[in-house]
């Protein structure tokens, strides 16, 4: 289990790209959940998105998405470098 969690609904438009696959072979601190559903009715079916350690990202199309999933995990992670 890592210590970024990225979470995305199954009706996500971003499911187009294997976002769990990519993400995870990337980065191992990061585990990908699939939810049937992530409460943010209306947001899945008009743009690709994920929660990132609860923080909404979304972008205009699933590669654009998955770059600023990857920017949050990188800012998630200089956190955890601080120490």
């Amino acid at each position: 289990m890592g210590i970024i969690v990225v979470e995305i609904c199954d009706g996500s438009l971003i499911n187009q790209i294997d976002v769990e696959s990519i993400l995870e072979n990337e980065y191992p601190e990061v585990a990908v959940m699939m939810n049937e559903c992530l409460s943010s009715c209306g947001l899945c079916a008009v743009r690709p998105y994920a929660m990132v350690n609860g923080k909404k990202i979304f972008a205009e199309t699933p590669e654009a998405c998955l770059e600023k999933i990857k920017h949050r995990i990188d800012l998630e992670l200089a956190l955890y470098k601080l120490d």
